[in-house]
Protein backbone atom coordinates (compact mmCIF):
# COMPACT_ATOMS: atom_id res chain seq x y z
CA UNK A 1 0.00 0.00 0.00
CA UNK A 2 1.48 3.51 -1.13
CA UNK A 3 1.06 6.55 0.55
CA UNK A 4 0.34 9.57 -1.49
CA UNK A 5 2.17 12.69 -0.20
CA UNK A 6 0.65 15.77 0.33
CA UNK A 7 -0.07 18.58 -2.09
CA UNK A 8 1.24 21.46 -2.11
CA UNK A 9 4.94 19.88 -0.36
CA UNK A 10 8.24 19.99 -2.52
CA UNK A 11 8.85 16.32 -2.22
CA UNK A 12 10.38 15.85 -5.44
CA UNK A 13 13.45 15.47 -6.63
CA UNK A 14 13.42 19.17 -6.88
CA UNK A 15 13.48 19.95 -3.41
CA UNK A 16 16.64 21.11 -2.03
CA UNK A 17 17.62 21.87 1.19
CA UNK A 18 20.21 24.39 -0.03
CA UNK A 19 17.48 26.25 -1.81
CA UNK A 20 16.24 30.08 -1.32
CA UNK A 21 14.06 28.76 0.64
CA UNK A 22 16.08 28.02 3.30
CA UNK A 23 18.10 31.33 3.26
CA UNK A 24 18.41 34.21 6.16
CA UNK A 25 18.19 37.60 4.69
CA UNK A 26 21.07 39.86 6.05
CA UNK A 27 23.79 36.69 5.64
CA UNK A 28 25.16 36.66 2.34
CA UNK A 29 27.74 33.75 3.38
CA UNK A 30 24.85 31.13 4.55
CA UNK A 31 24.45 29.46 1.02
CA UNK A 32 27.41 27.18 -0.27
CA UNK A 33 29.55 28.54 -2.88
CA UNK A 34 29.41 26.74 -6.27
CA UNK A 35 31.73 23.80 -6.88
CA UNK A 36 35.32 25.18 -8.25
CA UNK A 37 34.62 28.71 -7.12
CA UNK A 38 37.70 28.64 -5.05
CA UNK A 39 35.58 29.97 -1.54
CA UNK A 40 36.44 28.29 1.55
CA UNK A 41 34.78 26.73 4.10
CA UNK A 42 36.23 29.32 6.65
CA UNK A 43 36.01 32.50 4.38
CA UNK A 44 31.90 31.26 4.09
CA UNK A 45 31.71 31.33 7.73
CA UNK A 46 33.19 34.54 8.31
CA UNK A 47 30.55 36.07 6.21
CA UNK A 48 28.09 34.23 7.91
CA UNK A 49 28.77 35.23 11.20
CA UNK A 50 30.02 38.64 9.68
CA UNK A 51 26.28 38.75 8.16
CA UNK A 52 24.31 37.73 12.08
CA UNK A 53 26.95 40.85 13.59
CA UNK A 54 25.28 43.26 11.61
CA UNK A 55 22.21 42.04 11.91
CA UNK A 56 22.31 42.11 15.71
CA UNK A 57 24.25 45.55 15.91
CA UNK A 58 21.50 47.02 13.08
CA UNK A 59 18.61 45.66 15.49
CA UNK A 60 20.64 47.22 18.11
CA UNK A 61 20.28 50.54 16.63
CA UNK A 62 17.19 50.40 15.58
CA UNK A 63 15.39 49.97 19.35
CA UNK A 64 17.70 52.35 20.57
CA UNK A 65 16.28 55.07 18.35
CA UNK A 66 13.05 53.60 18.90
CA UNK A 67 13.52 54.42 22.26
CA UNK A 68 14.82 57.79 22.32
CA UNK A 69 11.91 59.00 19.97
CA UNK A 70 14.40 58.49 16.74
CA UNK A 71 12.30 56.42 14.69
CA UNK A 72 8.79 56.19 14.31
CA UNK A 73 8.42 53.24 12.86
CA UNK A 74 7.65 50.96 15.23
CA UNK A 75 6.88 47.80 13.18
CA UNK A 76 10.24 48.16 11.42
CA UNK A 77 12.11 47.88 14.56
CA UNK A 78 10.45 45.05 15.52
CA UNK A 79 10.84 43.13 12.20
CA UNK A 80 14.42 44.01 12.39
CA UNK A 81 14.36 42.49 16.21
CA UNK A 82 13.03 39.34 15.45
CA UNK A 83 14.88 39.14 12.24
CA UNK A 84 18.51 39.50 14.61
CA UNK A 85 16.59 36.52 17.30
CA UNK A 86 16.28 34.12 14.36
CA UNK A 87 19.29 34.57 12.91
CA UNK A 88 20.80 34.06 15.83
CA UNK A 89 18.63 31.27 16.99
CA UNK A 90 19.63 29.65 13.68
CA UNK A 91 23.28 30.00 14.49
CA UNK A 92 22.82 28.46 17.53
CA UNK A 93 21.35 25.47 15.92
CA UNK A 94 23.87 24.77 13.53
CA UNK A 95 26.55 24.93 16.22
CA UNK A 96 24.75 22.54 18.00
CA UNK A 97 24.20 20.13 15.26
CA UNK A 98 27.82 20.67 14.75
CA UNK A 99 29.34 19.77 17.67
CA UNK A 100 26.73 16.76 18.13
CA UNK A 101 28.32 15.89 14.78
CA UNK A 102 31.88 15.78 15.86
CA UNK A 103 30.90 14.11 19.06
CA UNK A 104 29.65 11.26 17.25
CA UNK A 105 32.71 11.01 15.35
CA UNK A 106 35.20 11.27 18.38
CA UNK A 107 33.18 8.22 19.29
CA UNK A 108 33.67 5.88 16.62
CA UNK A 109 36.01 3.17 17.10
CA UNK A 110 38.79 2.81 14.10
Amino acid sequence: MAIAPIGGLPLGPEFSATGPEFSVPGISGASAPAPGAGGSFGAMLENAVGGLDKLQTDAATASQQLATGQAQDISSVVMQVEQASLALQLAAQVRNKVVEAYQQIMAMQV
